[in-house]
């Protein structure tokens, strides 16, 4: 739905113009927040299939770019900052162990 459609949602509201500003405010926050967590996903995903497939090459190649979108999505507020934390270490952590097992 466009934030800038006045809907049933809106006419439920309070009066204040305030209030109806803040409800566009967050339509718009909205809209960016889904858009920044999809990349987000699309990229942890990536990452994940390379460390499943074993690709050792490929996940080191896709760690910096995948740690940069995490820091990006944390920056804009799309994700929590210990959400990030924990995404960046177990992602690190499992592509330093898809390093060592050859080594074996």
């Amino acid at each position: 739905m466009p934030y800038h459609t006045i809907s049933l949602q809106e006419k439920k509201m309070a009066n204040h113009k305030c209030a109806i500003k803040q409800w566009r405010q967050s339509l718009k926050k909205k809209v960016i927040n889904q858009s920044n967590k999809s990349v987000l996903r699309t990229q942890i995903k990536a990452l994940r299939k390379a460390i499943q497939n074993n690709e050792r090459e490929e996940a080191q190649k896709l760690l910096p770019t995948t740690f940069s979108t995490i820091d990006r999505s944390i920056k804009k507020g799309a994700i929590h900052e210990n959400q990030g934390n924990r995404y960046k270490s177990r992602l690190s952590r499992q592509v330093g162990l898809l390093n060592a097992s050859p080594s074996k």
